[in-house]
């Protein structure tokens, strides 16, 4: 059988493709809202994590030890068997909710050590030319909070694409368990599980590609202010 034979075999026959498709959707979506929700608690995680209140602080330190030490796959069955059982909740919201709190464990400790990197001085100065608390963190220190995260962050969104591929274990049928079914059907497994790499290499670089496109706009619009 020659080699466009079995791709022919492995993504054209039977309607594969679609299947293949249908994979890659659940994938993206899980990704998309884990990612969107875990950086909105994140936020809010970090701005526990940075009371001067103890307990408050100790609440989002231990948050964020808990869940960056838990692997995602524990997490996401104890979620699944345990916790949301018995809740009627569609195991693609369930895996949603677990990268969720994942990605908002790392999205708070980086956006932490973003704050603590920030240069304060810029802040005082700002103070003192009579800037308020608000204007200065908004004009001043959150720029370099997001410069300075940037690079981790998007670490952290490559990662996540990676971690969803867990998610057959609880019955999700993502790209990864689509590619597992398709290499037993078809008794091609190097070439499907090969075809299954490339395409999350794929998602990873657009991923890239999106981060590099909002570095250039930026560096436009900086160099017409200037």
């Amino acid at each position: 059988m020659s080699i466009f034979d079995k791709l022919y075999k492995i993504l054209i026959e039977g309607g594969s493709w679609k299947t293949i498709l249908s994979g890659l959707w659940v994938t993206i979506e899980i990704s998309v809202l884990a990612l969107l929700i875990g950086t909105v608690l994140g936020a809010v995680i970090c701005l526990l994590r940075t009371r001067k209140n103890p307990i408050v602080s100790g609440i989002g330190a231990v948050y964020i030890a808990v869940l960056r030490g838990t692997p995602v796959l524990m997490l996401l069955l104890l979620l699944y068997y345990g916790v949301f059982a018995h809740a009627g909740l569609a195991p693609v919201m369930v895996a949603v909710v677990t990268f969720a709190l994942n990605v908002s464990a790392h999205v708070a400790e980086l956006l932490r050590s973003a704050l603590l990197a920030a240069d304060k001085g810029q802040a005082e100065a700002a103070r003192c030319l009579g800037f308020s608390a608000w204007d200065t963190f908004r004009l001043v220190t959150f720029p370099q909070v997001l410069r300075i995260a940037k690079p981790v962050y998007q670490s952290t969104a490559v990662n996540l694409i990676q971690w969803t591929s867990v998610v057959g274990y609880v019955t999700i049928t993502d790209l990864t368990r689509v590619i597992n079914n398709t290499a037993a059907r078809t008794m091609q497994p190097l070439l499907t599980i090969t075809i299954g790499m490339l395409m999350y290499l794929a998602l990873s670089y657009l991923l890239f590609g999106a981060f590099a496109l909002t570095d250039r706009i930026q560096k436009r619009r900086r160099g017409e202010k200037s």
